[in-house]
């Protein structure tokens, strides 16, 4: 690290010279070559892929997506009236013209009657497209949707529901403008300085451009969803403004000490820069696990926000330096400069002013009474997670002004809210008596409660052999509700085999909406996996790292008690609805069934950083000074302000998300934002110390077993010359007493 920090100062107009050029060629490449996102995703070995795959066999024209164009009269108006009829059909000669639309079913075609209402005001028209909606170009949708909405007229409202129609809306994922201004506003608050608060913007910014740019030419070759660019915007953003704040305030610091501007950028570097590198690492390993899950939808996301991160990371490490060698002092306020004019230099973190020392001093003190306090809030904040629904939010919680959203309440008040999510049953016949088992399965499935409607089966070509029917189902609930999940496992488990016994007709529940139900359980039945792997892998980098068993199991704990309060805070906003009103949450609903696995992932790797920067810098004082209450107090205070500037940077960064009308990107930023907040403040600023001043030396125990299995690795420059560290009297860092227990 010194060595690198050393060449970046010394060829500082070269570093930056490769970094813009990394960042244009990137850039260029992308925007000649294109992107290729996607947001494909199979689940093997679930009754709904199963479904899909026997209908795009059987019969591919009716295998692709569904979409269904609703339409309302007004004025006293019916839909039919000969006017209106002669306007819908028009429209749908149009849409039928549209790229891969297959199959259209018309209000006033045979059996059509029942896609209007009681009343005569409202009907749609379901259109098939023979691919799905992934494989449909957002070009082609604003095409579909806007073919479909040349019927409109003075008495005559159209709108248009589904996957296909939802990809053509103009969704807004945050305020990621007002988050960098807010950012910039916070820095210069902290820093003083107009230099030192552009440099982390500057740094973030140049990385995460590169970033992006890579990432859209990886497109090709990895399946990565679409919103991969807003996610790397999400994570790399906070991520990197943070690295490169910690860097800068460690080198000021340094400035403050009296030492020259090379010394200091490259003992920056050399200490807080291993703080960068070794959380970095723990953030990208956190992504990376979920590899695990074995779910291919995450593995081009994940990919994807490690990359964001790895390049933010290298940004600070090397790019950062070069520009603090370019300004020198002027790093420092005017208030700093004048103090070390006046007054000489002075080692921040030793003095007894301010508010960072006092609350040290506070904790250190009475270390009971903070820790139970924020334990006790934590906790509370984190009950809800205990009533934690996964699933899919449906298309009454986009934004009123979408076409999908207006689409969906006219459903919903026409037909009912289970109208905007059929469910498929795709059968497959071995047997004699096709026909009269399919018959006996509608009837039976017409009975169930929390049916609305069963359309009379359709039989479709045969596949080697044997016949394929198609039984759409409309329930009487939404498509996100609870009741949907109770109604498709009553289904498989008991009605389905009921009606079909002994007659050769093998049944796969299918659609848009048990698709998102088996995703969400096979998420749910991987996530204990996943979670583990990353405990375990951040566990022993911690203990490489610390050579400690106390902080990196202290460090999982805590991790742990502020993700689910963040989840706590998720589900009473988005699930309950408190707070609905002011954070623009349209209806209550599940919570996103990816949601778990991508915010662990961020999340666990976020609050290691804070761990990381905390310890390291108490490390360093207790290599320094052997007392552990002297180095747990003057390493809180060296960091209070830093780690907390850094969290309010990424509160604003993810909170901005929340300005966003899409409903998975409010989940994210306010889950971020609140879990930052809590581990920051009250985890990493009351819990941690406050446990380390009670645990004492046992803090820096390390089995010797252990310590000769594990690779000796350290954020401190000065551990790998020590003869084993603080435990080991005879080295020079020896405290001066020995350890309570023998290594």
């Amino acid at each position: 690290m010194k060595a690198l920090a050393t060449w970046c100062v010394r060829h500082r107009l070269i570093v930056v010279l490769l970094w813009l050029a990394a960042l244009v060629g990137a850039t260029f490449l992308s925007a000649s070559i294109g992107t290729a996102y996607s947001n494909s995703f199979s689940l093997p070995n679930t009754e709904s892929t199963q479904a899909l795959s026997l209908l795009e066999s059987a019969a591919p024209s009716v295998a692709g997506d569904r979409e269904q164009i609703a339409f309302h009269t007004t004025g006293g108006a019916l839909v039919t009236d000969p006017s209106v009829e002669a306007s819908i059909n028009t429209m749908l000669a149009k849409v039928k013209q549209v790229p891969h639309v297959s199959v259209i079913a018309s209000p006033y075609g045979p059996g059509g009657s029942t896609q209007v209402s009681g009343n005569g005001t409202t009907g749609f028209a379901t259109v098939t497209f023979n691919r799905q909606s992934q494989n449909i170009s957002t070009t082609l949708a604003k095409q579909f949707v806007a073919t479909a909405q040349t019927a409109q007229g003075a008495n005559l409202q159209v709108a248009v529901a589904g996957q296909v129609a939802e990809s053509a809306d103009k969704q807004s994922f945050g305020g990621s403008g007002l988050g960098i201004i807010l950012v910039g506003i916070v820095l210069l608050l902290v820093f003083g300085s107009v230099f030192a608060m552009a440099l982390p913007l500057v740094s973030a910014l140049a990385s995460l451009g590169t970033a992006i740019g890579v990432i859209g030419l990886l497109s090709h070759l990895l399946k990565m969803p679409q919103f991969s660019t807003e996610l790397i915007l999400l994570i790399g953003l906070g991520v990197g403004v943070d690295y490169a704040l910690f860097i800068v305030t460690r080198h000021r610091q340094g400035l403050i000490a009296g030492t020259d501007v090379e010394s200091s950028i490259v003992t920056a570097v050399n200490t807080s820069g291993r703080a960068v590198l070794f959380a970095g690492i723990i953030v990208c390993i956190a992504l990376l696990g979920m590899f695990a899950l074995g779910v291919s939808f995450l593995y081009g996301l994940a990919i994807a926000a490690a990359i964001g991160v790895s390049f933010t990371m290298i940004a600070a490490l090397t790019l950062l330096p070069a520009f603090l060698s370019f300004i020198g002092p002027r790093v420092l306020s005017r208030k700093q400069k004048k103090g070390l004019a006046a007054n000489g230099p002075r080692v921040i973190g030793a003095s007894t002013k301010g508010f960072w020392p006092r609350w040290a001093d506070f904790i250190r003190e009475r270390p009971v009474l903070p820790a139970l306090v924020a334990l006790i809030v934590v906790v509370l904040i984190a009950l809800p997670f205990f009533s934690l629904r996964l699933g899919s939010s449906d298309q009454g919680n986009d934004p009123t002004g979408t076409t999908t959203r207006q689409a969906y309440d006219l459903l919903a008040t026409g037909f009912g809210p289970g109208f905007n999510g059929p469910l498929l049953l795709v059968t497959e016949n071995t047997g004699q008596g096709n026909t009269q088992a399919l018959d006996q399965l509608a009837a039976a499935v017409k009975r169930q409660p929390n049916v609305a409607k069963v359309v009379t089966p359709v039989s479709l070509p045969e596949k080697n052999g044997k016949t394929v029917s198609l039984i759409t189902v409309y329930p009487q609930s939404s498509p996100q509700a609870a009741a949907i999940t109770d109604l498709i496992d009553h289904l498989r488990q008991q009605t389905i085999p009921a009606a079909v016994a002994n007659s050769g007709v093998q049944v796969y529940v299918g659609g848009n909406t048990a698709i998102f139900v088996d995703f969400a359980r096979v998420l749910t039945s991987k996530l204990p996996l996943f979670i583990g792997l990353v405990v375990v892998l951040s566990f022993l980098l911690l203990a490489m790292v610390f050579r400690s068993i106390i902080i990196p199991l202290t460090a999982a704990v805590m991790n742990l008690l502020s993700i689910g309060a963040a989840f706590g805070v998720l589900v009473a906003v988005f699930q309950w609805g408190w707070l609905g009103s002011v954070l623009q949450v349209n209806r209550p609903g599940p919570i996103e069934a990816f949601l778990p696995v991508m915010m662990f992932a961020i999340l666990f790797g976020l609050s290691m950083d804070y761990e990381v920067f905390l310890i390291s810098r108490i490390q360093e004082e207790w290599l320094s000074t052997g007392d552990n209450r002297t180095a747990v107090r003057n390493g809180l205070a060296a960091t209070g302000k830093t780690i907390t500037a850094a969290a309010l940077i990424m509160i604003l960064v993810f909170g901005s998300f929340i300005l966003g009308g899409v409903r998975v990107i409010k989940e994210f930023g306010l889950g971020l934002a609140g879990g930052i907040l809590i581990d920051a403040v009250l985890i990493r600023m009351a819990i941690v110390p406050a446990l380390m001043f009670l645990f004492g030396k046992n803090n820096w125990w390390f089995p010797g077993w252990l310590d000769r299995i594990l690779p000796h690795v350290s954020v401190d420059p000065e551990l790998p010359e020590k003869s084993g560290g603080p435990e080991n009297p005879s080295g020079p860092a020896a405290p001066a007493e020995p350890e309570p227990v023998p290594v």
